[in-house]
């Protein structure tokens, strides 16, 4: 089913620009799967070394944090917008 992902401004020059990208998944780890295979290095920007979610990279669905569902195994349905939001430090 297509997805489509929202990609944040500091990723884009790992998409050539893009900041809308449609991908065929069911669920979050193979939205970021989907990615990689289009976009080599981007994989490695969102996941750790043990192929979970880094800490500072923040994943909705229909404006719910991935981490309050189900992670990565997040299920996707047909026309869902998936939006990837790095934590930005900053303060007053």
């Amino acid at each position: 089913m297509s997805v489509t992902v929202r990609i944040p401004t500091q990723l884009r020059p790992l998409t050539a620009g893009e900041g809308e990208i449609v991908l065929e998944a069911t669920t979050v780890r193979e939205v970021i799967e989907g990615l990689e295979g289009r976009h080599p290095g981007i994989g490695e920007r969102l996941l750790d070394e043990s192929g979970e979610l880094r800490r500072f990279v923040n994943i909705f669905v229909a404006d719910e944090d991935v981490r309050f569902l189900e992670g990565l195994n997040t299920p996707l349905t047909q026309g869902q917008s998936i939006s990837i939001v790095p934590a930005v430090a900053g303060g007053c």
